[in-house]
């Protein structure tokens, strides 16, 4: 499976940042479920254990498993880090919502 989701430089720093506290094995999950403001929202767990069928982008120290449910709501987007006046988050820049809420966290389609 190819994929055209990435991770920017500042997301892998603080992921793997995230990770390195959470021990050996730590993998950070995104996934996409129905819900949210827009209808679609993103979710962020930090796993151990990954399944046969999911999708696996590494840089640097940083490990971002995909379930392949998801995959295609995420298709080309990147995965960035920002410290803003409004706080430090993680914002998925994706190029296939149609619209989203203004905190970024829910989209459509």
């Amino acid at each position: 499976m190819t994929t055209a989701v990435t991770i920017s430089e500042r997301a892998a720093r603080r992921i793997g940042e995230i990770l390195k506290t959470e021990g050996d094995g730590a993998m950070l999950r995104i996934s996409v479920e129905g819900g949210g403001c827009s209808g679609f929202q993103y979710k962020f767990d930090v796993e151990r254990a990954r399944a046969e069928d999911d999708l696996v982008i590494s840089r640097d120290s940083a490990v971002v498993l995909v379930d392949p449910a998801s995959v295609p709501f995420l298709a080309g987007s990147e995965v960035d880090f920002v410290d803003d006046l409004i706080g430090a988050s993680f914002r998925v820049n994706n190029p296939n919502a149609t619209a989203s809420c203004g905190c970024g966290t829910s989209f459509s389609i």
